[in-house]
């Protein structure tokens, strides 16, 4: 069983910390964020608004993020849903692997009894339109 490794333009370049959090920040926002928005969101952190500027046009650089132009700011927002993402990452885990079988089966295995459920269900409504 093996897998052809699926790419992702842009986004083939890992995350640093710091762009880490600003990703989840802009995942969790209800719409695109300026960068004086981003800096207010994630100010426990105490960053400098020059240093959230930077981190946004590296991730649009980058491809993570998307921005247009709204009077004299970008807005910002990602690229992908968080759940996109995920779920290229676990398919390139995937597919990365020498026995795929078997790293399939370590992930079930590691599975809730709820997770496994849904992943039957995706399964299976995944065959329903298979045939």
């Amino acid at each position: 069983m093996s897998r052809p490794r699926q790419t992702d333009p842009g986004n083939d370049r890992p995350l640093g910390p710091l762009e880490s959090a600003v990703m989840n920040a802009l995942w969790e926002a209800p719409g695109p964020l300026t960068v004086r928005q981003m800096v207010d969101a994630m100010a426990d952190r105490g960053l400098a608004y020059t240093t959230v500027m930077t981190v946004l046009d590296n991730l649009h650089r980058k491809g993570w993020a998307e921005r247009d132009l709204a009077g004299r700011a970008y807005r910002y927002r990602p690229r992908t849903s968080r759940e996109e993402h995920v779920g290229r990452l676990m398919a390139e885990a995937l597919s990365s692997a020498a026995d795929q079988q078997a790293a399939l089966a370590r992930f079930v295995d590691a599975m809730t009894a709820e997770e496994a459920a849904a992943l039957r269900e995706l399964l299976q409504r995944r065959g329903d339109t298979d045939s």
